[in-house]
């Protein structure tokens, strides 16, 4: 069932599905709760799954010229109020991921166990910022054609021919979104803290599941900073989108990772 609440005169919508302990799933950049598709069945099963569109994508409105991802969290943060949960577990992809940890940052007592998937939790690089202000300008001039760009990364050469269906959808339903918010959201990205210690220092379950072909997030860059610490590592096959590059070991380890808690 889809619902709504409103932070900062702001719509944001969600779907509560299932019974149990409550799992949070916070898609990433360009994508929208639909991501978790195939993963919710298998969930719903003993919990209670909570999806989110993040500000600016998805059915949820937006609201200024950056989302920060402190700001984000705030937005997810009024949904878990809203349904007066205590307690959560939280799965992030991609900016997902960012905007998870902004939220442990804040509401560190609300969580319960914290999964990244293809994502990190170190802040942008001065390269990496350059490309995102280059990413910016292309989306003010043509923000189908940045959509077109920039969803093609996100599966490694031999997974976009195979998946072409799989990511005609994602570009379908990116589409929709508005160049401003779009450039929010890269704003937000670029600017986010660097919370890698924050993570490393929290003593509850943590994971990460890791891309061995991702072009956006680095693989080794990311065993090395997680080696020698309590955050269990998973590494898959493929590219960014591992819940459908690799959907078998995907749900796997996160059914494990949940089970396990």
């Amino acid at each position: 069932m889809a619902n709504f609440v409103v932070y900062q005169n702001a719509k944001v919508h969600y779907t509560d599905t299932g019974k149990g302990e409550a799992v949070v799933l916070l898609h990433g950049f360009l994508e929208n709760l639909s991501m978790w598709n195939d993963l919710v069945p298998y969930l719903t099963k003993n919990y209670r799954v909570i999806c989110i569109d993040l500000l600016g994508h998805g059915a949820s409105e937006g609201l200024n010229n950056t989302h920060p991802m402190h700001i984000m969290s705030e937005a997810v943060y009024s949904v878990i109020h809203s349904l007066d949960l205590r307690q959560i577990i939280l799965i992030g992809h991609s900016m997902g991921g960012y905007v998870s940890l902004a939220l442990l940052e804040k509401y560190s007592s609300l969580i319960k166990a914290v999964c990244l998937i293809n994502s990190t939790a170190v802040a942008d690089t001065e390269k990496r910022k350059k490309q995102r202000l280059k990413a910016i300008r292309l989306a003010k001039n043509n923000s189908q054609e940045f959509i077109k760009l920039m969803t093609s990364t996100f599966f490694n050469v031999e997974s976009a021919k195979q998946f072409k269906n799989e990511l005609n959808s994602l570009q379908f339903d990116a589409l929709k979104m508005s160049p401003n918010n779009i450039i929010a959201a890269i704003e937000g990205m670029k600017n986010r803290k660097d919370r890698l210690k924050l993570f490393q220092s929290y003593r509850l379950p943590k994971m990460v599941i890791l891309g061995r072909k991702d072009s956006i997030i680095n693989f080794k860059k990311e065993q090395d900073y997680y080696h020698n610490t309590d955050i269990q590592i998973v590494e898959l096959s493929n590219g960014h989108m591992s819940h459908i590059e690799n959907k078998e070991g995907f749900t796997y380890n996160i059914m494990h990772f949940i089970e396990n808690i």
